[in-house]
C-alpha cells in the first residue's frame, strides 16, 4: 500500500524554462538521485519518465505536462515537467493554477531566452515562489557572472546567487554554497564536501555578504543585529531566507548540470527547506452550488474538494483526470459532485509519467489521477456532494488562428468528430467549429505550428489524414436606405392555383431583423401574415450582392391582394421573398465584415513596430496600458486583417508577443474593398 503523506510533508513543484533548457533531464535526474529509479533515462535515448508519448520521443522535447512524484527526506515532492514550447501554453496555465513552487531553468550556454521571460512573468502573476537553476554549467565557454548579470537585468534584482560554480567548462564538478560557505564536489549520484578553492574564496565571501544583507532586510530585529556587526545564527539565516523566498522577495539562483546530476540533491533539500507545503497556504476561495462564497483549508478534516488541472486521453486507460486535492480526503468508492451531477470514483491512482499505480486514498495537498469519470475536463472541480465546492477555472487563451480541414479518406468521416473531441479534452487551447455558411470545419490554435501538431496527432494517433485550406471570413449584408418592393406570386391554370400579392417596405434597423405589418381594410387576411413573415426571413438568408446573410432589416407589410380560392400560405410566402428582391437594390445594400476585439501583449520595446503593423490592418486602438515592462494594446480590427496575425506578431516581437481575440460586431466594409470582397466570394462559389 502506498504511503500516505500529510500536507506538511508535500511539495508541488513545476519545472519551467525555455525549450531545450534541460527540464526533462532535470526531472529525470531528481527521480534518480532520490532513489526513485535505478537507471536514469535520457532524452536522446527516448526513455525518460516524463517524455513518454511517441510524439515527444520523435521531437526530443515535451508536448504535455507530466507528474513525477519523488520521495526524499520523508517528504513527497510532486515534480511537474512542463513543455517549453509556446504552442503548449495551456499546459503551463493549467499547472501554475495548482502549484506553489517552481524551478525556472536557464541554459548557461545561451542565457535568458524569450521563453524564460514568459515563464517568469507567468510565475510572478501567480505569486509562485521560484528557484532559478542555471543548467548545463559543463558546456564550453560558459561565464557564470555574465549569465547572472543577465538574469538580474531581465528577471529582477531579487535573483540572489546561493551557489558559485567550481571548475570550468567540462571540468565543472561542483559549487560552493554561498549560504553556509560549504563546497561540494559531485560524482555521479553522490556528493562530497570539499574545501573552497583559494581563488574562489573572495567571490564566495562577497556573495555570502549579499545574502546576509538580504537576510537583514527581512526583519527589523535582524537589521539591528546586522548594523551592530553581530553574526546571524544558521537558524536565523534559514528562517529569514525562507520568509523571503515565500514572499517572492528572494529568488535563489543555483547552478548545476542535470545530465551529470550536479546540484540536484541541493535542489531537493531546498524544496523541503524553502518552499511552502500545501499546509502553509491560506484558505482557497470558492463558491457552493448556489454561487455563495466558501473557503476551504488544506486540511484532511475539511470537506473534500479538488481541482482538475489536466486531462489525458490514454488509448488503454481512456480519459485520465489529474487532480490536486485542495481539502479533505478522497477514497476510491467515494461519490463526488462534478459537472452539475454526482459520480462515483471507482479508480484512483498515483501517476508517474505514464505509469498508473492504484491507490485507495489521496489526502489534502496531494496530486492524484482518476479514470472513468464521465464528461469531466480540465478546469472543473470535484467535491463532497454534501459540501459542494466550485473553484474558478483557469483562463486559457483563445484560438487566434484557424484553418479549414477536410478529410482525405471519406471512410474516416465518422472517426474525425470523436478524435477532435479527445484532442480538445487534452488541450483547452484547441478550438473546433463548423461554419454552416461557408461549409467549412475550422480547427483553431494558438499558432500555425500548434495546428500542425494537432494535425500530426490526428494522423499518428487516430490514423486520420486531413488536408487544410484558408479560413473564409463570414461576411454579412445589410441596407442603408428605406425602399418599397412589390411581390406578386400568381399561378392560375384551372383548378386550385397560387395567388399572393404584397407590397412591403424595408428599412434599416439596429439589432435583430424584424417583421411588422401596417395593413388596413383586410387587403391581406391576418392568417397570411405569418406566411409573408416566413418568406421575408427566408429571403434574408441570401443577399443579392454576394449571397451573404442579410442582417439589420425591418420588413413591413403595408398592402396586398388575395384571391378567395387560389390564395394560400405558399403563395404569400413566395410573394414576401419576391418583394424583398424587388426592393433590395433600391435600399443601398452594403457588405458588413466581422470586427474582432483583440488584446496584444508584448515587451514595450516593440510598441512602435506593433502599432505600425496594426495600422496597416485597419485597426482602431481602444486602449494602451504598460505593466511589468509589457505593452498591452486593445484594438478593434476586421477579422479579414488578422487571419495571419499570429505569425506576423511572432516575427515582429521575436516570439515574445501574444494576443487574444473575440467577436465584437459587424461593420460596413470600406467602399474601396467592397468589390474585392464580392468578387472573391463569387469566385469561391464556382
Amino acid at each position: 500500500m502506498a504511503k500516505v503523506f500529510e500536507a506538511k510533508n508535500i511539495r508541488n513543484v513545476v519545472v519551467l524554462g525555455h525549450q531545450s533548457s534541460g527540464k526533462t533531464s532535470l526531472t529525470e535526474g531528481l527521480a534518480f538521485v532520490s532513489g526513485g529509479i535505478g537507471v536514469k533515462g535520457e532524452v536522446e535515448k527516448k526513455n525518460t519518465l516524463s517524455d513518454y508519448t511517441a510524439e515527444e520521443q520523435r521531437r526530443g522535447s515535451s508536448t504535455q505536462a507530466a507528474v513525477i512524484p519523488v520521495i526524499y527526506r520523508d517528504h513527497k515532492v510532486n515534480i511537474i515537467d512542463i513543455p517549453g514550447n509556446d504552442d503548449f501554453i495551456g499546459e503551463v496555465i493549467g499547472v501554475t493554477k495548482i502549484v506553489k513552487g517552481a524551478i525556472l531553468m536557464v541554459d548557461a550556454s545561451v542565457g535568458v531566452q524569450v521563453g524564460t521571460v514568459k515563464h517568469w512573468q507567468q510565475l510572478k502573476r501567480h505569486h509562485i515562489p521560484t528557484f532559478i537553476f542555471i543548467n548545463k554549467m559543463d558546456k564550453e565557454n560558459v561565464n557564470f557572472d555574465e549569465v547572472l548579470d543577465e538574469i538580474r537585468e531581465k528577471l529582477g534584482k531579487q535573483a540572489v546567487p546561493f551557489a558559485y560554480p567550481l571548475g570550468h567548462d567540462a571540468s565543472f564538478d561542483g559549487f560552493a554554497n554561498c549560504v553556509d560557505m560549504k563546497a561540494f564536489k559531485f560524482s555521479g549520484k553522490d556528493r562530497t564536501e570539499v574545501d573552497i578553492h583559494e581563488d574562489k574564496k573572495a567571490k564566495v565571501q562577497e556573495l555570502h555578504d549579499v545574502i546576509v544583507e538580504e537576510v537583514a532586510k527581512t526583519d527589523d530585529a535582524l537589521l539591528d543585529k546586522f548594523f551592530m556587526g553581530e553574526e546571524f545564527t544558521p537558524e536565523e539565516i534559514q528562517g529569514a531566507l525562507r520568509k523571503g523566498v515565500l514572499a517572492g522577495e528572494i529568488v535563489p539562483v543555483l547552478v548545476g548540470a542535470s545530465t551529470k546530476n550536479i546540484g540536484l540533491k541541493t535542489l531537493l533539500d531546498m524544496f523541503i527547506d524553502f518552499l511552502p507545503s500545501p499546509a502553509d497556504l491560506g484558505a482557497f476561495e470558492a463558491t457552493d452550488d448556489n454561487g455563495k462564497p466558501v473557503e476551504r483549508k488544506t486540511d484532511d478534516n475539511e470537506p473534500f474538494s479538488a481541482y482538475v488541472f489536466k486531462t489525458v486521453v490514454d488509448p488503454y486507460s481512456g480519459v485520465i483526470n489529474l487532480i490536486k486535492v485542495n481539502s479533505g480526503v478522497l477514497h476510491s468508492g467515494d461519490d463526488v459532485y462534478v459537472n452539475n451531477g454526482t459520480q462515483r470514483v471507482s479508480m484512483l491512482y498515483s501517476m508517474c509519467g505514464k505509469k498508473l499505480d492504484s491507490i485507495t486514498e489521496v489526502h489534502a495537498g496531494d496530486i492524484a489521477a482518476i479514470t472513468r469519470l464521465d464528461g469531466v475536463a480540465s478546469g472543473m472541480s470535484l467535491s463532497n456532494p454534501k459540501n459542494v465546492t466550485i473553484y474558478k477555472p483557469a483562463h486559457y487563451p483563445t484560438a487566434v488562428i484557424f484553418k479549414a480541414i477536410e478529410i482525405k479518406n471519406k471512410n474516416d468521416e465518422s472517426k474525425l468528430g470523436p478524435a477532435l473531441q479527445k484532442i480538445q479534452l487534452e488541450d483547452p487551447c484547441v478550438e473546433v467549429k463548423r461554419n454552416n455558411e461557408t461549409k467549412q470545419l475550422l480547427l483553431g490554435g494558438v499558432s500555425n505550428s500548434h495546428i500542425d501538431f494537432v494535425l500530426g496527432k490526428l494522423k499518428d494517433i487516430y490514423k486520420i489524414e486531413v488536408g487544410t485550406s484558408p479560413m473564409k471570413v463570414v461576411y454579412r449584408e445589410s441596407i442603408k436606405a428605406t425602399a418599397e418592393g412589390d411581390g406578386r406570386y400568381v399561378k392560375q391554370s384551372g383548378g386550385s392555383g397560387f395567388y399572393g400579392v404584397v407590397k412591403m417596405r424595408f428599412e434599416p434597423t439596429q439589432g435583430e431583423s424584424e417583421f411588422a405589418e401596417e395593413v388596413f381594410g383586410g387587403a391581406v387576411p391576418k392568417n397570411y401574415f405569418p406566411a409573408v413573415e416566413k418568406g421575408f426571413f427566408e429571403a434574408l438568408n441570401s443577399g443579392l450582392l454576394a449571397g451573404f446573410p442579410v442582417i439589420g432589416v425591418k420588413g413591413v407589410l403595408v398592402d396586398g391582394k388575395y384571391h378567395p380560392v387560389d390564395s394560400n400560405e405558399q403563395a404569400f410566402k413566395m410573394a414576401g421573398i419576391l418583394a424583398f428582391k424587388d426592393a433590395y437594390m433600391k435600399c443601398k445594400p452594403i457588405i458588413l465584415e466581422p470586427i474582432m476585439r483583440i488584446h496584444v501583449v508584448a515587451p514595450s520595446q516593440y510598441t512602435g513596430d506593433m502599432m505600425s503593423d496594426l495600422n496597416t490592418r485597419r485597426a482602431r486602438i481602444q486602449n494602451m496600458e504598460e505593466h511589468d515592462g509589457n505593452q498591452d494594446i486593445e484594438a478593434l480590427v476586421p477579422e479579414a486583417e488578422i487571419i495571419d496575425y499570429a505569425t506576423q506578431l511572432k516575427s515582429i516581437t521575436q516570439a515574445s508577443g501574444y494576443f487574444t481575440r473575440e467577436f465584437e460586431d459587424y461593420e460596413e466594409v470600406p467602399e474601396f474593398l467592397k468589390e474585392k470582397v464580392i468578387k472573391e466570394n463569387k469566385v469561391s462559389e464556382q
